[in-house]
């Protein structure tokens, strides 16, 4: 295990980075570096954060929540920060998070993220190539390493912005491996709105819990498009609440510290702690 800094120094000075900030590794955290795959051109430094007592409860299996634009998420977001005190507090149950960070070029971002290059692009594409990774080398990896639960009900995945797209798009796909959806203000836009188009082609309503939200000091069409996606998974059968919460933060920006405001009660919703589901509390 080695310092996040050589990995945050490529990966934080990106566009998608936004303030370029360094962390150092804390007890908590596990880095793979360089985990190669056969998949990707490059290899990406794998961070895992682990919740408290894992080392002490060994037979004890955990949840997992699988992060785009994991070097995002621990320096700017400090996702664990976040979900620390929700562990202690009852209202998010003990669970892993693998970051898996970006290429480190905005460009990589687009390519990693989107599964089509629509004829204006200059990137795109490649996302399925990325999504093998994930399903069938980066999984099977973590779940032989670590003390997981396996199966799609305790599995999750999310992002922002282009990371909600990439998502959801990969859930459709997987949804014997994804159960649950973390998509924070999605880049519906891509593509003419492809995959609108795609979830309102579904034929069945697969077994995936979804947090949705967008910014309400986003752009309109993000909002209205958040909002299109929302009723159209309802429309498929998705119930509010039960298996589909959707939430427009007042004064939420496009950006990532207004992301890392709505990670909290995100959490709260996918993973629930004992307190929330007794008590049957709302995220917010």
């Amino acid at each position: 295990m080695r310092s996040l800094v050589l990995a945050l120094l490529v990966l934080a000075s990106t566009p998608a980075a936004g303030t370029g900030q360094h962390r150092s590794l804390g007890p908590d955290v596990r880095m793979h570096s360089a985990f190669a795959s056969k998949f990707l051109a490059k290899p990406r430094d794998i961070i895992v954060w682990l919740p408290p007592g894992y080392e002490k409860e060994r037979d004890r299996r955990y949840p997992v929540l699988y992060m785009h634009d994991g070097a995002n998420v621990y320096v700017e977001w400090r996702i664990d920060d976040i979900v620390k005190p929700l562990i202690a507090s009852g209202e998010v149950e003990p669970l892993i998070i693998v970051l898996v960070p970006n290429g480190g070029q905005q460009q990589d971002r687009f390519e990693d993220y989107t599964w089509t290059k629509p004829p204006r692009a200059k990137f795109g594409g490649k996302a399925e190539a990325y999504g093998r990774m994930l399903v069938e080398e980066l999984k099977p990896f973590i779940d032989r390493e670590y003390r997981t639960l396996p199966d799609a009900a305790n599995t999750g995945m999310g992002g922002a912005s282009l990371g909600a797209l990439v998502s959801l798009h990969f859930a459709l796909a997987h949804p014997d491996v994804f159960g649950k959806l973390m998509l924070m203000s999605p880049a519906l836009w891509w593509d003419d709105r492809l995959l609108l188009r795609d979830v309102g082609k579904l034929k069945a309503r697969p077994s995936i819990r979804i947090w949705l939200d967008v910014g309400q000091a986003e752009s309109p069409s993000m909002i209205r498009d958040a909002q299109a996606l929302r009723d159209t998974l309802a429309r498929k059968g998705w119930k509010r609440d039960a298996d589909l919460t959707y939430f427009e933060l007042p004064d939420g920006r496009h950006d990532e510290a207004w992301f890392a405001r709505r990670a909290g009660p995100a959490l709260k919703y996918l993973f629930p702690g004992g307190s929330v589901k007794r008590s049957g509390a709302a995220a917010w």
